[in-house]
């Protein structure tokens, strides 16, 4: 077992202590072992990594809290394949946000059936909101910029949500591992509401505090583009059914193989959803090795679309596949460098194309470790954006200040320390081509984006 000390949050603070970290290891690398390549310890039992999180916000206030991913690895048979793993994340911020999340993960919990379960309880009270359909949603960094002419509030582009969401899903063999069945059930209890004010002030004097002054969903919702039985959120019981063809040989960075899968997602009103709808995820992966053990190359295409039905507003964002759900497109998981939510529609299009080197590989206290850098691109459009209620002339006239929807574009590249091949932390910058989309952002995580 093994503690690894770097943190997590968008912040200055935590490159530091990303970067601190990574010298350390270096340092470890070059005083303690021979500078030369060495084979995988084959690992056994449990083996775990830590992830503490320290970060503050003018508005959030002070975050704080950790992260974890166990994995168990047996009699080390498999590896660097593992028999279960389990990744719990707690934060909180001193303003009332936080993340407690469970993901279990496991295909020998039922023999020959692989089991992903997830318990989460997401409280985002600044969640990130621009609006619909890419380009047509108008936006002006100036209305959030307590220094510009046009400053609104820094939380204009915000709304308050709160998140449960319990997901099973299933994957059998129907060929081998490499063409599997999946089925799966997600509940999502969506709680919206516009920005608390009042309580992010708390505490607060002089420039810091917000203004109390109307913010772009309660313009959506009074000029009726969010539909007043949509604006509270609702609850959404999914299924989902699908296809997986799967030929990677390592699942948290492949070298080589396919990864593609076609997925039915329905839900029905008889199952308790608020708003009844169906669409279809399509998503393929492909995998390249450039040089044997150092250099490969990877991509990603999805295509997400409605096939019937109503989408509420509020599950718009949701990016789908069979491995994970996130808000997008936009942001640390799906398009890097742009704006997280920014690209919302019906249906949209997105892809990734990364170039991976991993440039060290050694073995210290008794873990494997290997040092990898990344140079990527990211892109994504709607392809059919959501029908806007065009009654009010407010509605109208904002609409007149947007664009054509067009591609949106990033690029940037990213450093990975990764322990004995599955725990991945992930420290990536990206920028947005166009200052429609942001300028750029910085992430520290854990894990390759696919």
């Amino acid at each position: 077992m093994v503690f690894v000390i770097p943190t997590y949050v968008i912040k200055p603070t935590v490159i530091i202590a990303f970067l601190i970290s990574s010298q350390w290891l270096y340092a470890q690398l070059n005083d303690s072992v021979p500078q030369k390549p060495t084979q995988d310890k084959i690992k056994k039992g449990w083996n775990f990594g830590v992830l503490p999180v320290l970060a503050f916000d003018t508005d959030l206030g002070f975050k704080y809290g950790g992260l974890t991913n166990l994995y168990y690895y047996g009699d080390g048979s498999i590896y660097p394949r593992y028999k279960h793993s389990l990744y719990f994340e707690w934060t909180r911020t001193t303003k009332g946000g936080g993340v407690n999340q469970f993901i279990y993960d496991s295909e020998y919990l039922i023999p020959k059936i692989r089991v992903t379960a997830e318990a989460s309880l997401l409280t985002e009270k600044t969640l990130d909101f621009y609006g619909f359909n890419g380009y047509e949603a108008y936006y002006n960094p100036g209305y959030a910029d307590p220094d510009e002419a046009a400053y609104i509030s820094r939380v204009f582009y915000k709304y308050d949500r709160k998140l449960t969401r319990l997901k099973l899903d299933l994957q059998g063999n129907i060929r081998g591992r490499e063409l599997r069945w999946f089925a799966g059930f997600t509940h999502f209890n969506n709680k919206v509401q516009t920005v608390d004010i009042d309580h992010l002030n708390k505490g607060k004097s002089g420039s810091d505090i917000l203004p109390d002054t109307a913010l772009l969903y309660d313009n959506f919702v009074e000029w009726g583009i969010i539909p007043n039985d949509q604006k509270s959120g609702g609850i959404t019981n999914m299924l989902t059914l699908g296809v997986v063809y799967d030929t990677r040989d390592n699942e948290p960075n492949p070298m080589k193989g396919i990864w593609s899968e076609v997925l039915l997602l329905s839900c029905p009103s008889f199952l308790g959803s608020d708003v009844g709808y169906n669409k279809i995820s399509l998503t393929h992966r492909q995998y390249f090795t450039l040089k044997k053990e150092m250099l490969n190359f990877a991509y990603r295409l999805s295509y997400q679309a409605r096939i019937s039905g109503t989408v509420p507003f509020y599950m718009l964002p949701y990016v789908y596949d069979s491995k994970q759900m996130r808000d997008g497109l936009g942001g640390a998981k799906t398009i890097r460098g742009i704006l997280r939510n920014r690209i919302v529609g019906e249906d949209f299009i997105f892809g990734n194309a990364e170039l991976r080197w991993k440039f060290m590989k050694r073995t210290i206290i008794n873990q494997n470790f290997y040092f990898a850098l990344m140079c990527f691109t990211d892109f994504g459009k709607v392809t059919k954006g959501y029908k806007m209620n065009t009654s009010n002339p407010e509605t109208i006239a904002y609409l007149a200040k947007g664009s054509e929807e067009s591609l949106h574009v990033s690029y940037g590249g990213g450093l990975f320390i990764v322990m004995n091949q599955n725990f991945v932390m992930a420290a990536t910058y990206g920028m947005a081509a166009n200052k429609k989309d942001g300028n750029n952002g910085l992430y520290l995580g854990l894990d390759f984006l696919f």
